[in-house]
């Protein structure tokens, strides 16, 4: 649809009455913020009216004015290309005109949190991310969510379309654009305000709010992909790497002393059981009751040294220890000691070296772990420590306690913080695929197994994956069973990649060695 100068005029005003609306801007910055978009947009003059009732057609998100403002940008030669990275950086630049500035956005929610308390002023900054399109709210709900029953408690699985796959020119845009080392990376702080190009994204929209963690300068900001509610990122105000020692530990409980009603978890500090950034330290939160949580101990533990902490080792594919005390002090000190001993604990017969040396001799440390912290209903301190390795084998080149080739169709990625604890985020590839094997277990399509075989056939990824599907559940189901069956054997697979990433096997074998490891760090079975 083509858009006249004068209806992207009554646009402008529009948006600042929902800015209004959501208390982003004031009465007094409205001629200000006016001549703004105006100006970015290529208006020579207001709206007639110049006011639009607050209470008129104010949509909820502000998606809706975006998406026709963008279109005339795009018709108008404003932005190069009407493809998604372009218009992503443009309405990010609309959307940061609006959007308070650092200070004021820091000043309010400490104000929220002296006056109200630090739930709500969470709430307030939560709100604003969401409201300013920084929380791209419209793209998150079309993820596809579903639960799956495991044999370790309820699972739960999301098909990512946060990210859209991305369009052919900006894939060619990207390989021309020069390679500029600011911000370094994704996660730094530098990233506020900052214009975004082909190759990295607009962040006009963005704040953050400083934190103190042991000592140190933080800062707390929302993801902008929201995997779970109220999805936070913690990071250094120095783009220095992940490390987990001591310190660790001494911050996710300061953070926890700061925002109770959050739990606070790291990824591990070594490629492939680590996260997508390894380069930045930072930590993920939010106000989630993940699976993991949830799970039971499978038997309990005690310590003469450590006498005022419960243990535990929790029902989990993943080796976990589940450590509760009403001291997060003694916490600190007894993980730090499980830390310290675990980097250097080998057993060759479960497959668990502690290093190794690379081509040119140097040594490969492959023992970490993946900390969670939070506070649990009794108000007591808990932390669970769960044990990694990132060696790799002839047989499993991508990581010997990683998901194994058979499930690579479906989970490739690292098995970060968030899977970890039972919540899978799939590529978004899936959604097509698994409603192009809904048809086959219909019978809507008819399946070729010979086309399937070929590389080039584009579900032969899942080739094995079909036939079994349908050797076993036949192509008769009705659209409802279908999905039933589509989701619960992908639950299936998401089950046994907790599996192939435990160390410890949840057998009888594993337990032993897992009691092993854990007796030499003074626990009584």
């Amino acid at each position: 649809m083509t858009y006249s100068k004068k209806e992207v005029a009554k646009l402008i005003e529009k948006l600042l009455a929902y800015g209004l609306k959501n208390q982003m801007i004031g009465v007094e910055d409205i001629i200000y913020l006016r001549n703004q978009l105006m100006d970015l947009l290529d208006i020579p003059q207001p709206w007639g009216d110049r006011h639009i009732p607050l209470d008129h057609d104010i949509p909820g998100t502000a998606t809706p004015i975006l998406e026709k403002i963008l279109d005339y940008a795009a018709e108008e030669g404003i932005i190069p290309d009407n493809s998604l990275v372009y218009r992503d950086l443009l309405d990010s630049k609309i959307m940061g005109i609006i959007t308070p500035w650092p200070s004021q956005v820091i000043d309010r929610f400490n104000k929220i949190k002296e006056s109200q308390g630090i739930k709500e002023a969470t709430d307030y900054f939560y709100n604003l991310c969401q409201k300013s399109d920084y929380i791209r709210v419209n793209r998150i709900i079309k993820n596809k969510e579903w639960s799956f029953d495991s044999n370790y408690g309820t699972f739960k699985i999301t098909i990512n379309l946060t990210k859209p796959e991305k369009d052919p020119r900006d894939i060619a845009a990207e390989k021309k654009a020069p390679q500029i080392g600011y911000p370094q990376c994704a996660l730094c702080p530098e990233n506020v305000g900052y214009a975004g190009r082909v190759n990295h994204p607009a962040r006009q929209n963005h704040r953050i709010l400083p934190v103190e963690l042991a000592g140190e300068k933080w800062y707390f900001q929302y993801s902008p992909y929201v995997y779970y509610n109220e999805h936070c990122i913690v990071l250094n105000e120095a783009h220095v790497p992940m490390k987990l020692n001591r310190k660790t530990f001494q911050r996710l409980f300061d953070f926890i002393e700061s925002f109770p009603h959050y739990f606070i978890g790291s990824n591990a500090d070594l490629p492939i059981v680590g996260g997508s950034i390894l380069n930045h330290d930072h930590f993920q939160g939010g106000s989630y009751t993940f699976p993991m949580e949830k799970a039971p101990i499978e038997y309990n533990l005690t310590s003469k040294k450590y006498s005022k902490v419960k243990a535990g080792v929790l029902n989990w594919p993943m080796s976990t220890l589940r450590l509760v005390s009403h001291d997060s002090h003694v916490l600190v000190d007894l993980a730090d000691q499980i830390l310290d001993l675990w980097r250097d604990y080998s057993d060759p017969e479960v497959d668990i070296l502690c290093q190794s040396l690379d081509k040119e001799g140097q040594v490969i440390p492959h023992n970490t772990i993946t900390p969670i912290a939070r506070k649990n209903e009794n108000g007591l301190y808990e932390l669970d420590l769960v044990f990694r390795n990132n060696r790799t084998s002839s047989q499993y080149p991508l990581g010997i306690f990683h998901p194994h080739p058979e499930i690579h169709h479906i989970k490739k990625e690292n098995i970060g913080l968030i899977e970890v604890m039972g919540l899978f985020i799939l590529p978004g590839r899936l959604q097509k695929e698994l409603s192009q094997i809904i048809e086959f277990l219909t019978g809507k399509a008819t399946l070729d197994r010979e086309m399937l075989s070929s590389k080039d056939h584009p579900l032969h990824i899942h080739s094995r994956w079909i036939k079994d599907l349908l050797d076993k559940h036949g192509s008769h189901n009705n659209e409802e069973e279908a999905q039933t069956i589509i989701q619960n054997a992908v639950g299936q697979k998401c089950e046994q990649v907790l599996k192939d990433a435990g160390v410890f096997k949840c057998d009888e074998g594993g337990r032993h060695a897992f009691n092993k490891f854990l007796a030499s760090a003074g626990f009584i079975i």
